[in-house]
């Protein structure tokens, strides 16, 4: 399956109703597990939105729990390559971490 790879708050375009109108950058795009493009449930939805985003996707517990994965790997990467530079602080990366593993701990 077709996966876009790197669905996050910086290439998604919106409209100025607040709809989305697209998404850019397909630099890693390719076939494989499309797990990864719901990464952007914890990156970018608050608990509310993230049930209904999650309510609307046609995904199984399963892809649920890979996505889960793909969003603890995605936050540790950026958190890694923060640290120790004069780069902003890596807060929002574990952020995620924490709403993945609350998120889970909620679906169990």
């Amino acid at each position: 399956m077709w996966f876009h790879g790197d669905v996050s708050t910086g290439n998604l375009l919106v409209g100025d109703d607040g709809e989305l109108t697209g998404a850019i950058d397909f630099g890693t795009s390719g076939v494989g597990d499309p797990a990864c493009d719901l990464v952007i449930a914890w990156q970018l939805f608050d608990d509310p939105s993230r049930e209904m985003f999650r309510a609307r996707m046609d995904a199984d517990d399963a892809m649920w729990a890979r996505a889960r994965g793909w969003a603890i790997w995605k936050a540790m990467i950026v958190a890694a390559d923060r640290a120790g530079t004069n780069s902003p602080p890596p807060g929002r990366s574990w952020g995620v971490i924490q709403r993945v593993i609350d998120d889970h701990l909620h679906f169990r």
